[in-house]
């Protein structure tokens, strides 16, 4: 699947249970593949600490995107623990 990731950006991420999860704020790209390696629920923080954070707790990994037509559709798994605070 290939699409411009301008198109992407607030697009309403849903589980494939349809629950609400967030909007696409961001993105994390390989620079090696060229291809998205994650969707981050807000903009990537400046800082080394905080942007660590985000990435493990506000952020969905591309191999769990299932489809993206009008919203993505994911299946996230169970966060890690300590992960939801």
């Amino acid at each position: 699947m290939t699409t411009k990731l301008s198109k992407l950006y607030g697009m309403d991420i849903l589980t494939d249970s349809g629950r609400f999860i967030g909007k696409a704020e961001d993105f994390v790209l390989d620079m090696e593949s060229g291809e998205v390696s994650r969707i981050l629920l807000e903009q990537l923080p400046p800082g080394k600490v905080e942007a660590r954070k985000a990435m493990l707790q506000k952020s969905i990994l591309h191999k769990n995107v299932k489809s993206v037509e009008d919203v993505i559709v994911v299946s996230r798994p169970s966060p890690p623990a300590g992960a939801e605070g």
